[in-house]
């Protein structure tokens, strides 16, 4: 399985922070260190663990089910982009991208033709989140 979006940002900031303390990068690039609350970053794990684990669940899954997964995983990381108590951190393009490439490789990795399944809805693989994501 692919690392978690999460998991990226993570190693991104741990970075970014030694660069600081190697002198790499300037002091003013310390407080990117910190863009990703720890709140955030759990809160956008456990929806994508959820969904993973019903991904998991589902033997050879309907496309309702799926679609229905998707939804549910969307509506889960709409709440957490939308949380104010992650101090601003939200869901920028880098993000998204991320977001979105996760889902489909999940999707993928759990047997789905994500292409099939979009064709089936009249839409492309990039869109299968669209109905659903306001971030």
């Amino acid at each position: 399985m692919a690392n978690r979006p999460p998991e990226n940002w993570r190693a991104w900031m741990a970075q970014v922070a030694r660069d600081v303390e190697a002198g790499i990068l300037g002091p003013e690039c310390a407080d990117a260190a910190e863009m990703y609350p720890d709140s955030f970053l759990r809160a956008t794990d456990s929806a994508l663990e959820a969904f993973e684990a019903e991904m998991r669940g589902l033997a050879s899954p309907s496309d309702d089910e799926v679609f229905g997964a998707v939804e549910r995983v969307v509506l889960a990381l709409n709440a957490v982009d939308e949380d104010p108590g992650h101090d601003g951190a939200g869901y920028c393009t880098d993000e998204r991208e991320q977001l979105c490439e996760y889902i489909d490789l999940t999707l993928g990795e759990h047997g789905v033709d994500v292409v099939a399944l979009a064709a089936r809805r009249g839409i492309n693989r990039a869109e299968i989140t669209d109905a659903w994501r306001d971030w």
